[in-house]
């Protein structure tokens, strides 16, 4: 970090404040790079063609044509060049818009100087790999995969353009969908074909972290910031610096540590609890939720800003029932994996098999399709998985969809959203006999959430839940 280019790279400063222009150049130009100036877009559309720079640095608002402008007349040169976006302070909602355009990154005025200097190299660290990511890339696709993610079905392949053409950049991504269709393979994926690839992945699940600790989690703490902290302890921001850090089930996440979230993405600097030191740190962030975004907001669950400013760019997961033609290939995949995870050799499964997962509705999605297999192939004595080796009435139970079912909740005009909301988790956690685990998976929210509907409730559910916690802990 911190090296003078050996490469010269050429930036291109457009500003249209001369003082601020010059003394840019000057700044570059001492760390290394070959730096020309432009005091417009229009001025820097014709200096792009005569100059050629591998990397744009420019202001928003000039006269003549503004930096939005200048990105969009860029934009089919993205492939060989890095916008990055200098804003005001008070006009973050134009740096994330230009993220969504294709910028690579943005900076604030006054300008961090050295945050600046990494932004640059990474920029410059991201040209250089792009050839590279482009042929694995492409063999990816070729094979009908995108680093662990399969599939060749029209939705699938979208998944894919989309993922292609975000990971280069620093933007947030928003991931969303159903529980098990595969939101942190997604941002995995994001992880492993960016040019952070050879820095830490770190994920975090925000559902499954006490409200008490979840701030100390993702800052960190020092010693003695609050009773039971004995010794410093390094949070997942910090874990993941020059990295990608994925909050997954942002929705779960207390409404005030959002608050404190959002700043550390707008200024990209954080505090431990207990300190009075602010650490500066180069993380992308990942968020993922199996929440509507909108209704979370709507309901208070998840700040509005805060969802604008990780919603640069939103990736949503279908269920698998969207696209059961991926079926054989996620077979194929996941048999190849879980044969190496157990010292098994599981060719495949057979055709009744097969056609019992094509009529199969899997409310669990691909992470279901996983713990079915995973259970079959450490039953199966032979190289092929037969119906005997699925779990007990797998596939026998066909699907209910009519008002006549016994399985059907029924709603009389005048049911509130409330009343709707409760009946059909009661309605789901009696049709899987109380298995609050499977009931989450089925109808898309966190475990946590279930638990907290079942106590808002106070349901004869929830009085059986506990009373069946309470019995396996005495046995």
């Amino acid at each position: 970090m911190n090296q003078i280019p050996n490469n010269h790279e050429k930036v291109l400063i457009v500003e249209d404040e001369e003082n601020e222009r010059t003394g840019l150049a000057e700044l570059l130009s001492s760390w290394g790079y070959r730096a020309e100036t432009a005091r417009d877009g229009v001025d820097g559309l014709e200096k792009v063609a005569s100059f050629a720079p591998s990397i744009v640095v420019t202001d928003m608002k000039m006269p003549r044509m503004g930096g939005l402008e200048l990105l969009e007349q860029l934009a089919s040169d993205s492939q060989t060049m890095a916008v990055i976006v200098v804003t005001a302070q008070g006009t973050i909602d134009s740096a994330v818009q230009a993220m969504r355009m294709g910028a690579y990154d943005y900076i604030t005025k006054p300008i961090d100087t050295h945050r600046l200097r990494t932004i640059l190299e990474k920029a410059s660290e991201l040209l250089g790999t792009r050839n590279e990511l482009e042929v694995t890339r492409r063999k990816l696709r070729d094979a009908g995969s995108l680093g662990s993610l399969v599939g060749s079905s029209k939705k699938i392949q979208e998944i894919f353009r989309l993922i292609e053409m975000v990971a280069p950049s620093t933007a947030s991504v928003l991931i969303t969908g159903a529980s098990g269709t595969g939101k942190e393979l997604v941002a995995r994926t994001i992880h492993e074909l960016s040019p952070r690839r050879g820095k830490p992945f770190v994920p975090i699940n925000c559902a499954a972290i006490p409200e008490t600790l979840i701030e100390s989690e993702i800052f960190g703490h020092e010693k003695g910031a609050f009773t039971g902290a004995l010794e410093r302890r390094t949070g997942c921001f910090e874990l993941a610096e020059g990295g990608t850090l994925l909050l997954d089930e942002i929705g779960e996440m207390p409404v005030a540590t959002q608050a404190k979230l959002l700043r550390v993405l707008e200024d990209r600097k954080l505090r431990r609890l207990g300190s009075k030191v602010e650490t500066t740190v180069d993380v992308r962030v990942l968020a993922a939720t199996n929440k509507v975004p909108e209704e979370a907001v709507a309901h208070g669950e998840l700040r509005n800003d805060l969802y604008y400013r990780l919603n640069v760019f939103n990736i949503h997961m279908p269920p698998l029932r969207e696209h059961k033609e991926d079926v054989p290939e996620l077979v194929r995949a996941l048999l190849g994996d879980m044969n190496a995870r157990h010292g098994r050799k599981v060719a495949t499964v057979s055709e009744a098999v097969l056609n019992l997962f094509h009529n199969y509705s899997w409310p669990g999605n691909v992470r279901e399709l996983r713990n079915t297999l995973e259970r079959a192939i450490i039953v199966c004595e032979g190289g092929v998985i037969e119906t005997k080796h699925l779990p007990p009435g797998f596939g026998q139970t066909p699907v209910r969809t009519t008002a006549d079912d016994a399985d059907a909740v029924r709603l009389g005009v005048g049911t509130t959203v409330e009343e709707a909301e409760k009946l059909l988790i009661l309605k789901t956690l009696e049709a899987t006999n109380n298995n609050k685990t499977r009931a989450a998976e089925i109808l898309g929210i966190s475990l946590k959430t279930l638990h907290n509907k079942l106590k808002e409730y106070g349901s004869a559910a929830a009085e059986a839940s506990e009373k069946e916690e309470k019995a396996e802990t005495a046995e």
